[in-house]
């Protein structure tokens, strides 16, 4: 990922395209789950909101952390909680809570396979 004029001023985790995919995740999860049944609110809404505003916090948690080991554990609870919000999806669609979710399963395997590469990419090399 180049660094452009503005990319100097953001924080760590800013810059990182997995981040900003977890963002989008969640906006798109709040979207989704807008659809649950008003019972649900304590239920599955709270859940999947949950699992899903996780994913970009552990993502920035561990960019701002000192240690290899530290930044891989929390992308490890990230991808932990992006499973979860997967789960959750299925959950919801099998119920009938909301419309099939297409365009949320693709941000969801995105966000995993970017997850899983910057993991990988951190085992190599030191942190950037």
């Amino acid at each position: 990922m180049a660094i452009g004029n503005g990319e100097l001023s953001k924080r760590p985790h800013e810059r990182l395209d997995v981040w900003r995919d977890a963002m989008d995740l969640v906006e798109a999860v709040y979207r989704f789950s807008g659809q649950f049944p008003e019972g649900e609110r304590f239920g599955l809404t709270s859940q999947i909101r949950r699992a899903a505003v996780s994913v970009p916090s552990n993502i920035a948690e561990g960019a701002a952390r000192r240690s290899k080991a530290e930044y891989l554990r929390f992308l490890s609870i990230a991808r932990g909680s992006l499973s979860e919000v997967s789960t959750h999806v299925q959950i919801a669609t099998r119920l009938e809570f909301a419309a099939q979710a297409t365009g949320l399963d693709a941000l969801i395997d995105r966000s995993f396979a970017r997850l899983t590469a910057l993991m990988n990419s951190l085992n190599k090399t030191g942190v950037a």
